[in-house]
């Protein structure tokens, strides 16, 4: 199927360009090509291209690539974040090497090989996107470092144990020590680990989330520290990992112990020398990173057991965060809920206030789902509200919640298997609705149900 991408040709030669366009327009939504190079501005000030094929010689005679090498200057300098690939039947390898270092991406030699040409530039393509939402998080980044700290659900507490991680994080965070998050699903450990983020000295670099757990074994190295052109069946260009796109930011592995221990022993070498080779590659890459990792799983237990690295886990928790669940820190919920509120009160454009007697069902209730829970329950009451005023009837716990199941729900294994249940009923059978609402992959939320054979 066509996505939506947009590829510029700029060729001279008329015949070549409806080549393409006919070869390409199978494969991509819009195909746009200009024979003069001069309307290049022009053209890129009114639309925008997710891909630029440019010729090297539009003058009759030359060979040189000087006029390509000029018009990729001048794109660059219009927009520096241009995806472009040079295209020449007289290409020389100190042509192409020129051509790499004014930033094209890739060069294409007349002729080629239709095949090829198309999974170069579908390869192209992701990397543009790639590099775009890169940019964008950094962007994100910038303007979530200087936000008010009070949006923060985090900071909505005033129990024991959240005054003393809220300590840690204080003389932590402008260090560069790895810190390992443990809690169940639903604490808020992400929540923790941007906290660290925004107060570290990091917080106008990248963020990196990865859910470890979800990467296919097979990809995982490709995933997380890239790979060269040609490494293996569909290394169609050269690709970077997690490690490289998160250089001089922060990396937040979640879900770390999901993952095999072949994969653990991969792991332990980039984190403990910050250096490793991309697949296919004999060139070292470094990348110098602030690590934070989480999981909902007792790391202790599966060192004894044989299924996690004693070496890895030192590794990973110089600094160690236990986030208590929520029946643990029950005077925290009415500050929680309040926050909530407020938000979904500007979401929904409401002036929605809970009930006394609300509350104090809200207190009473266990919630296995911890502060997503509480959050989805906040919202859920907000939509169906028809007055201001926030009642009990509205939660309606009793009829889905910890309480009235005690007797069935003994582990945390019961109540991860009742609660996916609930989320799968709730959204109607919808994995994609149930990933989003868990906040888990859809891999994740695959292999959950396998766990408890639903």
């Amino acid at each position: 199927m066509k996505d939506n991408t947009r590829i510029l040709i700029v060729d001279d030669d008329q015949h070549m360009l409806d080549t393409l366009k006919l070869l390409l327009k199978y494969e991509f939504a819009y195909i746009a090509g200009i024979r003069n190079p001069n309307l290049i501005p022009d053209i890129l000030k009114k639309e925008k291209f997710d891909l630029i094929l440019l010729d090297m010689n539009f003058s009759t005679g030359r060979t040189s690539g000087n006029e390509g090498l000029y018009w990729l200057r001048e794109i660059r300098r219009m927009n520096p974040m241009a995806t472009v690939l040079m295209i020449s039947a007289y290409a020389t390898i100190n042509l192409a090497i020129e051509a790499m270092k004014e930033g094209a991406m890739d060069f294409i030699l007349k002729p080629w090989d239709n095949r090829k040409l198309v999974a170069t530039l579908k390869s192209a393509v992701n990397y543009s996107r790639m590099k775009a939402d890169l940019e964008k998080t950094r962007a994100q980044n910038r303007m979530l470092s200087v936000s008010p700290v009070s949006d923060s659900p985090f900071l909505a507490w005033r129990s024991l144990k959240m005054q003393r991680i809220a300590e840690t994080i204080e003389i932590v965070a402008k260090t560069d020590a790895n810190i390992l998050i443990l809690g169940e699903n639903g604490t808020g450990k992400e929540v923790i680990a941007r906290e660290i983020y925004h107060r570290s000295g990091r917080n106008e670099e990248v963020f990196m989330i990865v859910d470890v757990g979800s990467i296919v074994e097979s990809l995982f190295e490709s995933e997380m520290f890239g790979h060269t052109k040609g490494a293996f069946t569909g290394a169609v260009a050269d690709k970077k990992g997690r490690f490289e796109l998160a250089d001089k930011g922060t990396l937040f592995l979640d879900e770390i112990g999901n993952i095999s221990v072949p994969l653990q022993a991969k792991l332990l070498s980039a984190i403990q020398t910050k250096e490793f080779f991309p697949v296919g590659s004999q060139q070292k890459v470094r990348a110098d990173i602030r690590l934070i990792c989480a999981t909902n799983k007792h790391l202790g237990n599966m060192v004894v057991q044989g299924s996690f690295r004693e070496d890895l886990l030192y590794r990973i928790n110089t600094i160690q965060i236990e986030v208590p669940p929520l029946r643990e820190r029950r005077e925290d919920i009415a500050l929680l809920a309040g926050h909530f509120i407020a938000n979904f009160n500007r979401k929904y454009d409401k002036k929605c206030e809970l009930d006394l007697k609300a509350l104090t069902q809200l207190e009473q209730y266990s919630w296995p789902g911890n502060i997503r829970e509480l959050q989805n329950t906040m919202e859920k009451a907000i939509i169906l509200a028809r007055s201001n005023k926030l009642e009990s009837a509205l939660f309606n716990l009793g009829e889905t919640g910890f309480p009235n199941t005690q007797d069935k729900l003994r582990s945390w294994e019961d109540i991860e298997r009742y609660y996916l249940e609930l989320t799968i009923q709730r959204n109607r059978g919808n994995l994609t609705e149930v990933a989003r609402e868990l906040k888990l992959s859809r891999p994740a939320v695959y292999r959950k149900l396998k766990k408890y054979g639903l």
